[in-house]
């Protein structure tokens, strides 16, 4: 299976790697900067699972790219979708199945627009890890799992063969007859702990030694509210699960987007929050914590907009 993986960094990066490690046939999608770095000093991990470093992994620019893949990883970040489909087009045959891992769900309906509906798959990867400075991916948690199916929960014969493709790379990997509602579940987790940490500015554990936590609790509600509202319900066990993690004393949890935040870099604001928050408006819902983070986010791209514009 020829597998083209559509950028190299924290995440495209840790699963391609793995994979490449595994001997599979995969190439790396990537702009100039990180193919020179890749040339230089290879594709490297640093993990509990195990440390690698790949000299030279297969890289090519989007110029360049002219041949059909069975596979397409896609890694990026949601509001990165266009610029990311229109460097992966040519790599799209008539067979070629598109395996995205970004946050939310409309990437689907996107995907579906521009290539047909038959091509991509759902998808859930969770793992934390960090793309530094120098290039070197660092794996910083005990998770790497990436679950994908069908959309419509069968067991076909193409999500058959990208199992046993994975099944030789040392993170855990799984069909899934019910991916949207994994990925939905993952989605209310994400946009909780992205709201909640965006709005205070501050980690789990610092949220609830404020006494806080009870609008961590109030926020958890609202967005599962509204997957339940689209036929989604979350699972008891998640949501129990969900309120122990909210609610942990001295816990260092931050979404990603709080880092991005601190960094001052772009945030999925619209992709994670926003377009849960248009859902459960078009279903009546009131959400008014939600309304509150989503707002705070939009304010937050206004003034980066803002001093960027300036210099």
């Amino acid at each position: 299976m020829r597998i083209l993986v559509v950028g190299a960094g924290a995440t495209g990066g840790y699963f391609g790697g793995r994979l490449l490690e595994a001997k599979q046939d995969v190439t790396f999608l990537v702009r100039p900067r990180r193919a020179a770095e890749l040339a230089a000093s290879g594709l490297q991990i640093k993990s509990r699972f195990g440390d690698v470093t790949l000299p030279q992994p297969p890289t090519v620019l989007a110029e360049n790219l002219h041949d059909e893949f069975d596979l397409i990883l896609l890694s990026c970040k949601a509001y990165d979708l266009d610029d990311a489909m229109a460097s992966f087009a040519p790599a799209v045959g008539p067979q070629t199945l598109i395996l995205p891992v970004l946050n939310g769900m409309k990437h689907l309906d996107v995907l579906a627009q521009r290539f047909g509906p038959s091509h991509a798959l759902g998808g859930v990867c969770i793992v934390s890890s960090i793309l530094e400075p120098g290039g070197r991916i660092v794996h910083v948690n005990d998770l790497h799992m990436l679950s994908f199916g069908e959309r419509d929960g069968s067991r076909s014969p193409r999500v058959e063969a990208i199992a046993t493709a994975f099944s030789s790379a040392s993170f855990v990997s799984r069909i899934s007859a019910s991916i949207l509602a994994e990925m939905w579940e993952k989605w209310i987790f994400i946009a909780t702990c992205a709201g909640i940490n965006s709005l205070m500015r501050a980690s789990v554990g610092d949220i609830v030694a404020a006494g806080a936590d009870g609008l961590a609790l109030e926020l958890l509600a609202e967005c599962a509210a509204i997957a339940a509202s689209q036929g989604y319900p979350v699972r008891p066990v998640s949501m129990e699960r969900n309120r122990a993690i909210f609610t942990m004393r001295d816990s260092p949890l931050a979404a990603s987007m709080f880092r991005d935040i601190e960094r001052h870099a772009r945030v999925e604001a619209d992709q994670v929050i926003g377009d849960l928050l248009r859902r459960g408006e078009e279903k009546k819902f009131l959400s008014p914590l939600m309304r509150v983070a989503y707002a705070h986010l939009k304010v937050y791209e206004a003034r980066r907009a803002r001093e960027l514009a300036q210099g």
